[in-house]
């Protein structure tokens, strides 16, 4: 079968009324919810941090529902498909991140901060130029996650709502903007958690459902699953079931995989949007439990994906997979639709689109409140603004950076993603990560350090990934006759850096930077402060709604 007749066959499946309709019916319960729990907004707390009245296993889940994006649940699962072990060294790499923010970061942050990863880092630093910089690393870093869940938004209408014209998934990009901004500025924190609280149980008992039909479907024999996915691929045969197939053929690609896995296992730790919800406990004992809630449901997920990918690989086939116009994304509603049909296709869509919804949601408000917080209230106004004025700009931020999303989107539809997703794992890792850990850490730490990490890491990272093979200069892929990277033209080749990840060189040069400026400047280092941060932070005396535990 050539590639247009799959690729017409895939845009085909199921049923665009039943696959909007389950997503209309999505997007109206969860409507009510958010308008009904608005009414409990009545303070700068409630509205950056829900109050702090969720439990640990309320915050858990949202963080599940905040982690496991659209890249998660498809690009996963397609990986997978067609990569077969390699893929799964993905889901590998994002579990094992969370030990990082939860030995790390999580109780430490929940103690020290107050709405943002700014407060942590002014702590005992200078305030102005530490939140400048704060705000702007998380600005950069929601806004190329941000990006990458927009433009995937426009790519998955292909396949699941059959759109297949750029006006026609612009609209719908432009609608999930929408929706995003009515998200957050009517339910502020605590909606948008009660939108990844249900999120997240949609996704996992969707993936779970999956997961047990494909077994059933194999009578519950794993091996045979394997097997099956190895007669469907071809030439690649029991090469999808060892490691190597997608980064063991040069010491060039083992290397680009080691630089991959540095920037996703240290960059969770370091994401925004996800340090943020630490602050929607009222105790770190329950910050603790919100991190072991989510390692659980996440590591749940990601052991349903091995079996999603190679179902999808047994059942649907590799070659049917890239065929189709979301290519590997495409792997998890393609089996949804060969093992249930029209309305199973149509859950697998909502869900999908509902993992977008909530996860640019929970981005759009990390950024509001760092802009809010950090740039307007401590640097504008010096700190002399009040709660309620402080919110306004929030939600004005909110509409201009929903407003912004949705052009960047359109305008990054149909490029590949994977550069945007890379780079704000990278710049989390690069430039939060290493000042999160020397505020927290070291004694002698000081502002200047600080500022050369966080500046080093995120201009060193935004130049490498710019001059990458992911931005220019991969070959054409031999089935569509496009380049593989975000420009297509093969022609125009401006890259000299060799990795598609430049973790490997950026993470340690923020972290040495952060000492180089540390030592080179006449600061005066504070002991008094970091021994009163190293109580707070250890004990969570004077922190927000402050309890020992």
């Amino acid at each position: 079968m050539n590639w247009t007749v799959m690729a017409a066959e895939a845009t085909n499946v199921g049923n665009t009324a039943i696959n909007i309709g389950i997503f209309a019916a999505f997007v109206a319960v969860t409507l009510v919810i958010v308008f009904r729990v608005s009414r409990q907004n009545k303070s700068a707390a409630d509205f950056y941090a829900g109050g702090r009245n969720f439990t640990g296993t309320q915050n858990g889940t949202a963080i599940a529902g905040d982690y496991l994006s659209a890249a998660s649940f498809l690009g996963i699962a397609g990986a997978i498909a067609v990569n077969g072990y390699d893929g799964f060294l993905y889901s590998i790499g994002f579990l094992v991140a969370w030990l990082v923010a939860l030995l790390l970061v999580a109780e430490l942050l929940r103690n020290t901060g107050k709405f943002t990863m700014a407060d942590v880092l002014s702590f005992r630093l200078k305030q102005r130029p530490i939140r400048l910089a704060a705000a702007l690393s998380t600005l950069a870093v929601v806004f190329f996650y941000l990006l990458a869940q927009m433009a995937g938004a426009g790519g998955l209408v292909a396949l699941l709502l059959g759109i297949t014209d750029k006006a026609g998934q612009g609209l719908v990009i432009a609608v999930v903007g929408a929706l995003m901004i009515l998200y957050v500025l009517v339910g502020g924190m605590k909606g948008t958690t009660w939108v990844q609280i249900i999120k997240a149980t949609l996704l996992i008992l969707g993936a779970g459902a999956m997961t047990i039909w494909v077994l059933a479907t194999f009578g519950f024999n794993l091996s045979a699953v394997m097997q099956e996915a190895v007669n469907m691929a071809g030439d690649k045969g029991e090469a999808i079931l060892e490691p190597g197939l997608q980064y063991g053929a040069t010491a060039l690609s083992q290397l680009d995989f080691l630089s991959l896995a540095l920037a996703l296992v240290l960059g969770t730790a370091g994401l925004p949007h996800v340090l943020t919800r630490f602050y929607t406990v009222p105790s770190a004992k329950e910050a603790r439990k919100s991190v072991v809630v989510a390692i659980w449901l996440i590591g749940i997920f990601y052991l349903f994906t091995l079996v999603l990918g190679y179902g999808a690989a047994a059942l649907v086939g590799p070659e049917t997979i890239l065929a189709a116009p979301g290519g590997q994304n495409s792997a998890a509603p393609l089996l949804a639709f060969q093992l249930g049909g029209e309305i199973l296709l149509g859950i697998i869509a909502a869900v999908a689109f509902a993992t977008i919804l909530a996860v640019v949601a929970g981005l759009t408000i990390t950024a509001a409140t760092s802009f809010a917080h950090d740039i307007y209230a401590s640097i504008i106004k010096k700190g002399q603004v009040a709660p309620d004025g402080e919110v306004r700009v929030a939600r004005w931020t909110v509409v201009v950076i929903g407003i912004i999303a949705i052009i960047g989107g359109i305008f990054a539809n149909g490029q590949n993603i994977a550069f945007l997703v890379a780079l704000a794992f990278c710049v989390a890792a690069s430039a939060n990560l290493p000042t999160i850990i020397y505020s927290l850490f070291w004694k002698r730490f000081n502002t200047s350090g600080a500022l050369w990490s966080i500046y080093g890491g995120l201009i060193s990272t935004v130049v490498l990934i710019i001059f990458s093979p992911v931005v220019s200069g991969k070959p054409a892929d031999p089935v569509t006759g496009l380049s593989k990277s975000m420009i297509s033209n093969p022609a125009i080749d401006f890259h000299w850096f060799p990795l598609d990840n430049p973790g490997i060189v950026t993470i340690p040069l923020a972290f040495v930077l952060g000492i180089v400026g540390t030592y080179l400047s006449k600061e005066r280092s504070h002991p008094e402060k970091y021994a009163e941060m190293e109580v707070r932070s250890l004990t969570g005396a004077g922190a927000e709604k402050a309890t020992a535990h």
